[in-house]
């Protein structure tokens, strides 16, 4: 069970775990993507801009 209102489950994350792109050699360090769809969640579920 999430946490909070704008988390992704275990269950659902495994659902969508593999669909972000692979990391690339080069460039900044990659954040968690859990993480970052969370923060996608909460901006679409609280109206925040």
């Amino acid at each position: 069970m999430p946490k909070q209102r704008y988390e992704i489950s275990d269950a659902d994350w495994q659902l969508v775990a593999d669909l972000p792109n692979t990391p690339r050699p080069t460039g900044r360090p990659r954040a968690d993507d859990r993480l970052m769809f969370n923060g996608v969640l909460w901006v679409l579920c609280s109206g925040a801009t």
